[in-house]
């Protein structure tokens, strides 16, 4: 963005706010009536948008179905051309789209502008993955018979994403979908769809088959409406664990590529660098106001080294700049909703009820357009019986939870049903491996933030917790959007 001229959230515009069926933008059959798209920077209603109804839903299955039928049918390198031309047109128009996503998200600039320019290079990455996803040929017992494998597209998905990364996490399945051959009737969050719905309009300028990609914003019992309709045949879904298991038990025996709650614990060994993991700690907890699920959720430190590590949390902190997303100075923005800041507010007068101390923070910060604005808060002495410890807080909070060894720290760190991804901080490599090998989480990050991922890494839930299953990133998505196809030929 430029530096020259700022940019203020009375300067956004919004381009479409109506359904995207078939390749166009409609009003929708209209009984369902409208919906307000309100800013939690400003507090104004940005837009309001058309609510989808049986008639939508049905006729964007319909046009999902016809779509990949044909579009099976196109070669993969055919397809990897058109994605690449996706990726460049959604980079022309970062400029254009990061301004409406921070208005109606509440994030900083700068990161509105890395999550669109990681959208476009998912595009580019699938299309890249695709065109090398292949099968074998597999020795048969029987000299007369020659068996292969191949892989082919799942059919039409219905992907429900959350309102924290609503562009980023629709490219998360559309672009390793559409480069397998798949359709999608996607389902954008009520409190953030607009972003996604301006850029939809790439999908058409690149050549994507009208009815490929359907928008459907929605609220309420859509979600389900969707995930259940009999034309669906497989679901993709990131999002808190309780939405994950309604849309499990509503989906049946329908593929499922689920990535749900995160409250992954960052370790702190009395070995390590403190100061370089309190600024960790400090960025997995401000980055987009802390709703990440695998943002900093609750730090576990060897007894030893606790005080001095929250003092040096206490001292990064000054890296977590309240104010104007829209001011590049500021690093921590609003929170999007009230039913999120009022999960944080409920944690953190359990924490006072029980006397824990509150080193900085504690509260939401008046002065600015809405009570949306968190104040950047840590919390010391957090017992492990507590909201801080055993649910997702989901707000800009660094809770420090002491305990006195390895296997201390390691039996905290598992006993919690949500573990998607962990940090570690030791110098010790052995220590490391150890932690990275028995924390029960699906990815395992030493000496830098629980935040940190690569787009090109498999990303997701572990086995025997409530963090979903299969894996969002590179290849391993283009696997699980696909069925393992076998063929047996008799050569007699």
């Amino acid at each position: 963005m430029s530096q020259n001229s700022p940019i203020r959230a009375g300067d956004v515009t919004v381009p479409q706010t109506r359904l995207y069926i078939a390749g166009e933008f409609v009003d929708g059959a209209g009984a369902g009536g409208e919906y307000d798209v309100v800013s939690p920077v400003t507090g104004a209603t940005i837009a309001s948008v058309p609510v989808p109804v049986t008639a939508d839903l049905d006729r964007a299955v319909q046009a999902a179905r016809a779509a990949q039928r044909e579009w099976s049918r196109v070669g993969v390198w055919q397809r990897a051309a058109i994605l690449h031309k996706v990726a460049d047109l959604l980079d022309e128009r970062v400029d254009r789209l990061a301004p409406l996503l921070t208005l109606e998200q509440g994030k900083p600039l700068a990161e509105s502008v890395g999550d669109l320019t990681e959208a476009a290079q998912l595009f580019r990455l699938h299309a890249e993955d695709a065109v090398r996803l292949h099968g074998e040929t597999i020795p048969s017992t029987d000299t007369s018979k020659r068996v292969w494998t191949f892989r082919e597209a799942a059919g039409t998905w219905a992907i429900v994403i959350p309102w924290n990364f609503p562009v980023l996490m629709f490219a998360e399945f559309v672009a390793p979908g559409l480069a397998t051959g798949n359709a999608h009737v996607v389902k954008p969050p009520a409190h953030t769809p607009l972003t996604l719905l301006a850029a939809v309009e790439v999908l058409r300028e690149a050549g994507v088959p009208d009815g490929l990609v359907n928008v459907l914003p929605g609220a309420g019992d859509f979600g389900a409406e969707l995930v259940a309709h009999p034309g669906i045949d497989a679901i993709g879904f990131i999002g808190s664990s309780a939405t994950a298991e309604k849309i499990v038990r509503t989906a049946g025996l329908k593929r499922s590529l689920i990535e749900a709650s995160g409250n992954g614990p960052v370790v702190v060994l009395d070995d390590a660098d403190l100061a370089a993991a309190a600024r960790a700690v400090v960025t997995g907890a401000y980055f987009n106001a802390g709703q990440v699920c695998c943002a900093t959720g609750r730090v576990l430190v060897h007894d030893a080294v606790r005080e001095e590590f929250a003092a040096a949390v206490v001292d990064a902190a000054s890296a977590a700049v309240l104010g104007d997303p829209f001011d590049e100075k500021t690093t921590l923005g609003p929170m999007n909703n009230e039913l999120t800041a009022a999960k944080v507010d409920q944690h953190l007068a359990q924490a006072r009820e029980r006397g824990f101390e509150i080193l900085l923070g504690g509260g939401r910060r008046s002065g600015f357009p809405t009570d949306l604005y968190y104040e950047f808060t840590v919390v010391d002495g957090v017992r492990q019986d507590s909201l801080l410890n055993t649910d997702e807080t989901f707000g800009p909070v660094v809770p420090i939870i002491g305990a006195g060894s390895d296997d201390e720290l390691l039996r905290i760190a598992n006993d919690d049903a949500l573990g998607l991804q962990a940090a570690v901080f030791t110098r010790d490599m052995s220590r490391a491996y150890r932690f990275v090998e028995e924390l029960r989480t699906g990815q395992v990050v030493v000496n830098e933030s629980n935040g940190w991922w690569d787009i090109n890494m498999p990303f997701g839930g572990v086995g025997g917790t409530r963090t979903g299953w299969g894996r969002i990133g590179g290849r391993h998505t283009l696997e699980d959007m696909t069925d393992l196809r076998t063929g047996v030929l008799n050569l007699r």
